[in-house]
C-alpha cells in the first residue's frame, strides 16, 4: 500500500432550503443544491478554483491532481486540508511538483455545466493511454447498472441541478458521487480510487457511469483510470467519440431502461441477453440490494 496522505474531513451540506412561489402564488420550502468555491493551493501556490457541492472535497482534490497528471502517486502527497471558512484546500506535497509553472501554463476550458478546465498538456498524453484489450462488460450487467442508478437515492431526486457519476464492478456499485459538474464527480471518484489498495482497485474490470454527456474530458479521465467502458444516459460529442475510438474505450450512450447506443468498440460488450427477455429483466432485478 502507498503511504496515505493526511486528509481533513470537511464534508459540507449538499443542499440548502429556500422559499419559492409556485404557479399558484403559494410559498413553499424546497431544497436546492449547495454550490461553493474551493480554491486549491499546492505547496502554497494557487492552482485552480473549483465550484463544488463539497460532499467529498479531499477526494475531489486528489482526483483533480491525479487526472491532470500533476502527481503520479498518492504517496507524493503529505496532506490535504480543506477550510470552508476561506474556501481553500491546502495541499502539501512531500517533494514538490517539478516544473509546475510550465505544466499549468496552458489551460483549456471544457464543455458542460460548471465548465471544467484541463491543463493543455493533458491532451498530449492521449496517445500513451493503453486499455486492456480483453476487458468486457456483459449486457445484463449494463441493464443492472442503469436500473441501480435509476433507483439511487440522490441529491438530484431531492433538488435537481446536479450530475451524478458512479463506479461499478460488473453489476456491483462501488461508489456513487454527485456534484454541480460531471467533471468534479469523476475527479472525486478518481481520488477515492487512488486511496484504495492498488492491487484491488485496477480499472480494467470496472465500468464508469455518468448522467452527463461523454465529452472528450470525460472519456480521457475515464481512460486514465484504466476504465474500458463508460456509460451515459446522455450522448457523446464528436471529440469524445474520436478519443474513445483512439484509446479503445467502449462508449455507451442514451442508456435508459433496456435501450442504449454503443458508439465505439462494440466488441467490449458481451450480448448475453436479449432486450425485453425475462433473463434481461431478471438480471436487473437480481442486481438490486435486499
Amino acid at each position: 500500500m502507498p503511504r496515505q496522505p493526511r486528509l481533513s474531513q470537511a464534508s459540507a451540506p449538499q443542499t440548502c432550503q429556500v422559499t419559492v412561489h409556485d404557479e399558484f402564488g403559494q410559498a413553499r420550502e424546497i431544497a436546492i443544491p449547495a454550490e461553493r468555491d474551493l480554491t486549491i493551493y499546492v505547496d502554497k501556490r494557487e492552482l485552480v478554483t473549483l465550484m463544488t457541492l463539497g460532499a467529498h472535497p479531499e477526494w475531489l482534490v486528489l482526483g483533480y491532481l491525479r487526472n491532470q497528471r500533476l502527481l503520479r502517486s498518492v504517496d507524493e502527497i503529505e496532506s490535504i486540508t480543506v477550510d470552508w471558512e476561506v474556501g481553500a484546500a491546502a495541499v502539501k506535497t512531500r517533494h514538490g511538483i517539478a516544473a509546475i509553472e510550465d505544466r499549468t501554463s496552458r489551460r483549456v476550458v471544457t464543455t458542460g455545466c460548471g465548465q471544467g478546465s484541463v491543463f493543455g498538456g493533458l491532451m498530449d498524453e492521449v496517445d500513451r493511454i493503453e486499455l486492456p484489450p480483453e476487458a468486457r462488460l456483459r449486457q445484463s450487467d449494463l441493464y443492472a447498472i442503469v436500473r441501480q442508478i435509476r433507483q439511487q437515492d440522490s441529491v438530484y431526486k431531492r433538488s435537481g441541478s446536479v450530475h451524478g457519476c458512479a463506479l461499478f464492478r460488473g453489476p456491483e456499485l462501488l461508489l456513487f458521487v454527485e456534484d454541480v459538474g460531471r467533471h468534479n464527480a469523476v475527479d472525486t471518484i478518481a481520488g477515492w480510487m487512488w486511496l484504495q489498495d492498488p492491487a484491488a482497485m485496477q480499472g480494467f474490470d470496472k465500468a464508469f457511469y455518468t448522467t452527463g454527456r461523454l465529452t472528450s474530458e470525460m472519456v480521457i479521465k475515464s481512460a486514465q483510470m484504466g476504465i474500458p467502458v463508460v456509460v451515459s444516459r446522455s450522448g457523446t460529442t464528436q471529440m469524445g467519440l474520436a478519443v474513445a475510438e483512439q484509446v479503445g474505450l467502449c462508449a455507451i450512450g442514451r442508456a435508459t431502461n433496456e435501450r442504449f447506443l454503443c458508439f465505439s468498440h462494440p466488441q467490449r460488450l458481451l450480448r448475453d441477453v436479449e432486450p425485453g427477455s425475462e433473463p434481461a429483466r431478471s438480471a436487473a432485478r437480481l442486481a438490486q440490494p435486499a
